[in-house]
């Protein structure tokens, strides 16, 4: 296969910058946030890759061009996908995602960002999903107006396309895990002031198109909210996140039907780390009209852990606990099904199978670290319906088994391993094995197989 040659030659090339590479900070989840003006200096420019990250656009070297890029190959496998239903593949599927950006900084209060995106699959039965392939297009096109309002205090304005994620990206994430990352077309305001930082915006969410340059915003859906955070000193070490998200969709299907949405979200944050403890507690309450009938929907997720730091491999044990809301009622128009809007790709795990929609989960999880650049992880998930009177959601937010005439709680559960090594900070590998035990719910609405996943990437940074 000429993809599987490619990800040899790449990865070879790859390993070579590892050995030459410095050690420096690590990229940015989303690149947009980095700020590579400290490279001002030439005596900090250690990394074959520094001359592209500050170019001065003038003398004074008060305007300045930043270059970056992300390669990432990643190969799937599913044994017995959606637990046995429709196409199953015998050898797995190859995603390929390539990013480039520029940012301009035309001087201290002005910038320009561009990000390209291409996104291809090769081999998947069944062709591709809504987030594997879109041959090339601009995935962020925006501009930043800066107004200083002291040392660490501004106002920044931000129109165009760009990405969005707040909090834990249990609402709105970049979606990193499948193929394509997510974006949006509209406004958003950030404003940082006395350690606090506020944003507001205005939005559509992004279709996703195959073609080159033709990705649009939706027409269908609006997308706005306000989102702040801020210290809260009831928690040693604590923050508070203080949120609202609007969201307006001609067409929304849930198991009870298709119909107009417009859901508000009202939640709350507490995180923080203090210690061998850290902590991250969510509250959403939702409300608004679907078609005829009244929104009510809500969730609840914790995550707990405790690492000890001067033990060998440096463990950490984790404990989530998650509900989401399902609907009660089928046959009534009112509906009591979460929404978790624009969540992150790998919610539960790298598999998908579920979403946070009308579910319970429990989570126990261990994390290991056998070296600085190594990180190994396993954890076993339990999943229960909230509600008899509502179906199982994948992280699609599609139905992937109706369930409105009651029935059996229990969904099953899944096992996960991952190995993480961060080769340099260009270069990562991962590797990923997951095995779901389908239970009695599944068994009622067949197929019902056990599932075992498989997925490894290698993703390089410049």
């Amino acid at each position: 296969m000429n993809a599987l040659r490619a990800i040899t030659l790449l990865t070879l090339a790859s390993l070579s910058l590892a050995i030459c590479a410095d050690e420096a900070p690590s990229y940015k989840p989303s690149r947009q946030d980095e700020d590579w003006s400290v490279l001002r200096d030439p005596a900090l420019r250690g990394d074959a890759f520094d001359s592209l990250k500050f170019i001065p656009l003038n003398q004074a070297e008060t305007a300045w061009l930043t270059m970056g890029g992300e390669s990432r190959q990643r190969y799937e496998f599913f044994d017995q996908a959606n637990w046995g239903a429709g196409p199953q593949d015998n050898n797995g599927y190859l995603l390929q995602r390539y990013l480039y950006h520029l940012d301009a900084h035309l001087n201290e209060q002005v910038r320009l960002f561009t990000d390209l995106q291409s996104g291809l699959v090769d081999g998947r039965n069944g062709g591709p999903r809504s987030t594997d392939r879109d041959a090339a297009d601009v995935h962020q096109l925006f501009s930043d107006v800066r107004f200083p309002l002291g040392a660490d205090d501004s106002l920044v304005v931000r129109t165009g396309r760009q990405e969005l994620a707040f909090g834990s990206q249990r609402l709105v994430s970049l979606r990193d895990a499948p193929n394509l990352r997510r974006t949006f077309d509209g406004a958003r305001t950030t404003l940082r002031w006395n350690g606090w930082q506020f944003d507001a915006f205005a939005t559509r969410p992004v279709r996703l198109k195959t073609g080159v340059f033709d990705d649009d915003p939706d027409p269908h859906a609006k997308f706005w909210g306000l989102y702040g955070v801020a210290p809260f000193s009831v928690l040693p070490g604590g923050k508070i996140d203080l949120y609202y998200f609007g969201l307006d969709r001609d067409s929304a299907t849930f198991a009870q039907g298709t119909a107009q949405e417009q859901r508000h979200s009202i939640g709350t944050r507490w995180w923080g780390k203090q210690s061998a403890w850290d902590w991250n507690y969510e509250f959403v309450y939702q409300f608004g009209t679907f078609g005829s009938g009244d929104i009510s929907a809500w969730t609840v997720a914790t995550d707990n852990g405790y690492t000890l730091a001067h033990t060998v491999w440096t463990p950490r044990f984790g404990f989530k606990a998650d509900v989401t809301s399902g609907d009660q009622n089928p046959a009534n128009t009112d509906l009591q099904t979460f929404n978790p809007l624009f969540p992150r790709g790998g919610y539960f795990s790298e598999t998908g199978l579920i979403g946070p929609q009308n579910h319970i989960d429990l989570h126990p999880s261990l994390e290991l670290h056998p070296s600085h650049a190594v990180t190994f992880t396993t954890d076993l998930d339990f999943f229960w319906r909230q509600s008899t009177h509502d179906g199982v959601y994948n992280i699609g937010q599609f139905v992937a088994r109706p369930g409105g005439n009651g029935g059996s709680n229990y969904i099953g559960s899944q096992a996960t391993a991952q190995l993480e090594w961060r080769i340099n900070r260009h270069v990562t590998w991962v590797a990923n094995y997951a095995h779901f035990f389908a239970d009695v719910f599944l068994e009622e609405v067949p197929p019902a197989k056990d599932v075992n996943f498989v997925a490894t990437w290698l993703s390089c940074k410049f």
